[in-house]
């Protein structure tokens, strides 16, 4: 693999935000998940449940509610009153209207997906009908006393069930009046006098409701009649949400103790066609409440406070016992957050609403292979750039000289000019950047850091010429006539020629910076593009794609390399393509041409094109059982030598030949920030 200095950075003081809502769509495969800070992001469960899309937080956006509608079309409600509709291709809020009933904390579409019902804090249930273009008000339902805080369509569309402080009730759409009124039984652990909260309902074809509450219960009541069938204490805190498969043989739960419990329809006897629902399977899978679960055909999908996203596959439903039947854990989000100065050893970096410039530590030690050097001058928290207004950040990028920075909002674009006089750090804001620039996806400074690429949520790409202290706007490069696909990856070749651009479907376009005009497209592949790079001299374009396949193209000739081909014959490792976590980033060795360098969150690659490549019969990995170092060489002596000494790992680059950096986030130092967990009493304490 070769010997590298590596700076290991924990300073990164990440915690993602934590888990709202979930919705689950069964037509496209795809699960929208809203955070605490009003983020809302897409994953492609058919892509490796790659993050593919998102849409940045704001402070006013709390969102209560998240739900699809026919046409994949998706929504959002919160506690600022409005409804949101999300554009998904140009990566933008589409429009946002008041409902007038103050703070919603509940939405739910109807089974056809052409109706839209939201429960309001003034006890208010409002319909609306959705329209080609936006929604329409139709009428309201009978007014309740209190917040309606879950709602819930009959599959038939001519009920709903509401779920309140204290009861639930059952509407009738057509009259928009309250057919019953089910009082829940407030005791829980003997007290009497607290409140009940209904957190979430769910209304069967059978006619059947279920609700679960802040006593711990789940419960089942039958709506023809107002009566209460069946009740499971399942928890000593509140069950938070409830989601059910579209069989309706079984649903999931989640609980404040972190705990999601699988309930399924099961026959009494062997010989007896009567059901009833069964606790089966308790998971412990989360720390904190889980506030938002979904049932997919295939897992048990859950997500809470400690901002862990989890997919837990149903066994019996997975047809083939492969890796697809593991369990998934996603924290961090499917992009990267880091910038990094080569030339003066700075990183940048992103969180919501501030960005941060260090300066890496340095040694004059020396020693030997896995010696811990002592640093000489230790690293310097140069910057905090902190943004004005409620609007989180939605990318950003220091120049490789280190002289530029340059961050986007949805509706602005900063770039700042920074002077270093010996430890003295000036910064200049340059004014008056158009504001064509705003919601840019992906910044990025040419290696000489004259010229920056910003890719809009439009689909143009712009290139700005950058001057001593002000800019020129040099070009744009227009999407395709009735195309609007929002550009989300760049890569800049290091000798200025050429542009990469990779949009929200999985092609990729190459420019010529020459020129001045579109070059050609890579030959379209079916998975979404993770990262991609231009190498140096060869100016081959390597792309990562979620389901881990890696191609090189090669730009002069238009097409794939002899590399890539005989890669894509022989095929990758089992063990490669069965890795969880994306590729983020992906850079060159500048006295190497033959060695690729990558990651993902859980190992880092050097990607020797010169050595062999490995087959299903050779050990991918380094095991650390043999102790013989000749046999080791002799079992992996292969094109990819693998480190997964640092994880979770953010960010990796080489600052020189030699030099390496590497951002770890320890998952124990985001949950030692989030706020304490339920206690619970455990055994023999």
């Amino acid at each position: 693999m070769g010997e590298f200095r590596v700076h290991r950075v924990r300073f990164f003081n990440y915690v993602p935000s934590g888990i709202r809502c979930v919705a689950y769509n069964n037509q496209s495969n795809r699960l929208a998940v809203s955070r605490t800070d009003g983020t809302v992001e897409i994953y492609n469960l058919s892509a490796n449940y790659f993050q593919e899309k998102f849409f940045p937080g704001h402070e006013s956006r709390a969102t209560e509610a998240l739900c699809w509608a026919k046409g994949q079309r998706l929504f959002s409600a919160g506690l600022n009153g409005e409804i949101i509709e999300y554009d998904l291709q140009a990566l933008h809020i589409k429009y946002s209207m008041d409902a007038f009933g103050g703070p919603i904390w509940s939405m739910t579409a109807s089974p056809s997906g052409s109706q839209l019902l939201i429960g309001c804090e003034d006890g208010s249930v409002k319909l609306f009908q959705i329209t080609s273009d936006k929604i329409q008000f139709e009428r309201n339902f009978d007014r309740q006393k209190s917040r309606i805080l879950s709602l819930s369509w009959h599959p038939s569309g001519t009920h709903i069930a509401a779920g309140s402080i204290d009861y639930v009730s059952v509407f009738d759409v057509k009259s928009g009046s309250a057919t019953h009124k089910m009082i829940v039984d407030r005791r829980y652990m003997g007290v009497s006098k607290r409140k009940c909260i209904i957190w979430g309902v769910a209304f069967l074809s059978d006619g059947t409701v279920i609700s679960v509450d802040s006593a711990g219960k789940v419960q089942l009541w039958d709506s023809a009649t107002g009566t209460l069938v069946k009740s499971h204490l399942i928890a000593n805190a509140d069950v938070q949400s409830i989601a059910v498969s579209d069989q309706e043989d079984s649903f999931v739960v989640g609980t404040a103790e972190g705990t999601v419990f699988h309930f399924q329809l099961v026959s009494v006897t062997s010989s007896s066609n009567e059901k009833q629902w069964v606790r089966t399977k308790p998971f412990q899978h989360h720390t904190h409440d889980v506030r938002a679960v979904a049932h997919s055909p295939t897992a048990l999908i859950s997500g809470g406070t400690d901002t862990h996203l989890v997919i837990r596959p149903l066994m019996e439903k997975v047809e083939v016992k492969n890796y697809d039947a593991a369990l998934r854990k996603i924290t961090f989000p499917h992009r990267c957050l880091i910038s990094c100065s080569k030339k003066r050893h700075l990183l940048l970096f992103q969180f919501a609403h501030h960005l941060e410039l260090w300066r890496l530590g340095s040694t004059v030690a020396t020693g030997k292979n896995g010696d811990i050097l002592p640093l000489s001058k230790n690293a310097d928290h140069l910057l905090q750039l902190k943004t004005k207004g409620p609007e989180n950040i939605i990318s950003s990028c220091i120049s490789p000289c280190g002289s530029w920075i340059a961050y986007s909002t949805a509706s602005r674009f900063f770039l700042y000019r920074l002077s270093y006089e010996h430890e003295n750090i000036s910064l200049q804001k340059v004014p008056k950047m158009p504001a064509f620039l705003r919601s840019a996806l992906q910044i990025l400074f040419s290696e000489d850091s004259t010229k920056l690429f910003v890719a809009s949520n439009q689909g143009s790409l712009h290139i700005i010429q950058l001057l001593e202290g002000h800019f020129k706007h040099l070009h744009t490069f227009q999407p395709r006539s009735g195309t609007v696909e929002a550009m989300c990856l760049l890569a800049v070749s290091p000798d200025g020629k050429w542009l990469a651009a990779s949009g929200t479907s999985a092609g990729v376009h190459i420019y010529s910076l020459k020129e001045l005009k579109a070059y050609c497209t890579v030959p379209a592949y079916n998975f979404p593009v993770t990262a991609l790079a231009i190498a140096p001299n060869t100016n081959n374009l390597v792309i990562a794609h979620s389901d881990q396949q890696v191609f090189e193209y090669s730009i002069p000739d238009k097409q794939y390399t002899e590399w890539s081909r005989a890669i894509q014959k022989q095929g990758f490792h089992h063990l490669w393509l069965q890795r969880d976590t994306p590729i983020t980033h992906i850079s060159f060795h500048p006295k190497r041409p033959t060695h690729i360098l990558l990651h993902d969150a859980y190992m880092f690659c050097i990607i020797d094109k010169s050595l062999p490549l490995p087959n299903d019969r050779t050990l991918l990995y380094s095991p650390v059982s043999l102790t013989n170092e000749s046999d080791v060489r002799r079992r992996t002596a292969h094109a990819f030598k693998i480190s997964k000494k640092y994880k979770p790992l953010l960010f990796m680059e080489l600052l020189d030949e030699r030099t390496l950096v590497a951002v770890e986030r320890p998952l124990d130092d985001i949950i030692a920030q989030l706020p304490p967990p339920i206690k619970k009493k455990k055994f023999g304490t």
